[in-house]
């Protein structure tokens, strides 16, 4: 995981204008770029080139300009990557938009970004057309494999176009929107985007014929990142997965020989709950590197996954904001739980409620020192931004301590705590303990109201296939967790669902459990 992993030329020259598609291009044409999970769709390098320079010239033809802002709403499919390197070598702002939102969501985000352009995919023509009706004209709307009432045909845009490479090709920016999780999502901003670092493209260790898995959705900005943006600007092949599977994951990586996939915790416990058997169908030993983060991985599934495939997983510390640390499987195995040594030190530091520094040890708001250039900020929200700031670093709500050695742990999120009796409960702790009994697949603890305590623990529990959730199981399950934790963190109780609702990248949507069991508690709201 260093920089002398990727020479800094050409890669890196070609990455200060967007332009390494173009480098890739030349040197291999015919190399696959990206190919849908079937097969049925396909792009060389040679061939995503030159549509990426058709788009861009499309896009300035109906008077796009650098500095503007381009919306995409589309599946995992190989014309997302064409939008992707438009707007890359172009100079556009690139937001992407999860097409499970409603138009009026939608509407808010194209509005917010002031978008110029809206790319779509025709199977959320719906939503579409209900979204831009409500922003205005803008300068180009293009539907993607079929048609939407006022937009234009995308291949009909590119069709005879010149796709030679730009003259003045210039470096594009994304500007993901964060989750929303407390009001509406707002865009994160960089005035000045520095093509990607060679520390983090050496992370991955390229070779020639590498492959790379994309398991979630690319308008999430792990996957955009991690499985096409850095892939791309490596030469790699990206499989596109269109809905997650464990199975399929595996029969992915054998048919296409993947070498690198990125995933979160949750996949890798649906994974280790396949039968042995299953697992042991597939051959997976072309693998060289699973890449992780989005959320604190349990202990014992990492290990578990370790002991499987091999020392070859990497976690990163990230948010859409910025990246604070990493660490391979022989530093996790040393200090397991860490998510890696902070380099250098003064990179994150833990904080107290009022912002002054805490000591090894001592549980409390990571703090992320911001770069000297690039710092982020919230897309037209100076309070928000300023809020997020604490001088040099910015906080986004994980908690978490450092050792003595520098090592970081993340303990939960500071949402997602329970104050019980005035005590801190970190739900990520439970959560940890209870997906290691046989009969749970998966779980979510969260803090309902309680009239003594202020809040309580409850454990709401998707239970393991073919096991029944009942009184029992629940009985079960609590002393299961007061022989591993201290009584005080334990559950009051134990509700069971069918299935947990979740993100669209598998992280589990706590949220709308609290506001759901705390409306049952707390009864209907009086007028």
């Amino acid at each position: 995981m260093t920089e002398a992993a990727v020479s800094p030329s050409p890669v890196m020259q070609a990455a200060a204008t967007g332009m390494t598609v173009s480098l890739h291009a030349a040197a291999e044409p015919d190399r696959l770029a990206v190919i849908s999970e079937d097969g049925s769709l396909s792009l060389t390098y040679g061939e995503l080139n030159a549509r990426g320079n058709q788009l861009a010239r499309a896009l300035r033809a109906r008077g796009v300009a650098a500095g503007d802002g381009v919306v995409i709403m589309c599946s995992n499919r190989p014309e997302f990557a064409e939008v992707y390197v438009a707007c890359l070598r172009s100079g556009l702002r690139l937001t992407t938009v999860n097409w499970h939102l409603t138009a009026d969501e939608a509407a808010y985000i194209i509005a917010d970004c002031e978008a110029k352009v809206f790319v779509v995919d025709a199977r959320f023509g719906a939503v579409a057309e209900g979204a831009v009706s409500a922003v205005g004209e803008g300068s180009a709307r293009l539907a993607i494999g079929g048609e939407i009432g006022g937009f234009e045909d995308y291949e009909a845009a590119l069709e005879g176009l010149d796709d030679s490479d730009l003259e003045d090709p210039l470096l594009g920016v994304t500007m993901l929107y964060t989750s929303g999780t407390t009001g509406r999502p707002k865009g994160v901003y960089r005035k000045d985007r520095a093509a990607t670092s060679p520390a983090v493209l050496g992370l991955f260790a390229p070779q020639p014929g590498d492959v790379h898995l994309c398991t979630g959705p690319l308008y999430h900005a792990a996957p955009l990142a991690f499985s096409l943006g850095i892939p791309l600007a490596l030469g790699a092949t990206v499989v596109l997965i269109e809905s997650w599977d464990a199975q399929e994951t595996l029969a992915l990586i054998e048919r296409h020989g993947v070498t690198h996939v990125h995933m979160v915790p949750t996949m890798f416990h649906r994974l280790l709950s396949l039968p042995e058997g299953v697992r042991e169908g597939y051959d997976v030993t072309s693998l060289r590197f699973v890449v992780h983060g989005a959320a604190p991985c349990p202990v014992h599934v990492k290990q578990r996954l370790i002991d499987w495939l091999g020392p070859i997983v990497v976690e990163y510390y990230a948010a859409t904001e910025g990246t604070a640390t990493w660490v391979d499987s022989a530093q996790w195995l040393s200090r397991p739980g860490t998510v890696g040594k902070v380099v250098p030190p003064d990179l994150v530091k833990i904080v107290d409620p009022f912002g002054e520094a805490l000591g090894a040890g001592e549980v409390g708001l990571v703090a992320i020192k911001a770069p000297d250039a690039g710092r982020f900020e919230y897309f037209k929200d100076a309070e928000k931004t300023a809020s997020t700031y604490l001088g040099d670093y910015f906080a986004l709500g994980d908690v978490g301590y450092l050792d003595e050695d520098g090592y970081l742990y993340l303990t939960d999120r500071s949402a997602n705590l329970i104050i019980s009796g005035g005590v801190n409960i970190y739900p990520a702790e439970v959560d940890a303990v209870l997906l290691e009994h046989p009969s749970v697949g998966d779980a979510a603890t969260i803090g309902v109201p309680d009239d003594e305590w202020g809040e309580t623990v409850l454990a709401v529990v998707e239970p393991a296939a073919g096991v029944v959730g009942d009184d029992a199981l629940a009985g079960e399950l609590i002393e299961f967790c007061r022989e591993r934790l201290a009584r005080f963190k334990c559950p009051r109780n134990v509700e069971f669902l069918e299935e947990l609702p979740r993100q669209d990248n598998g992280k589990i949507y706590k949220r709308l459990l609290r506001d759901r069991y705390r409306a049952r508690v707390e009864g209907p709201a009086s007028s």
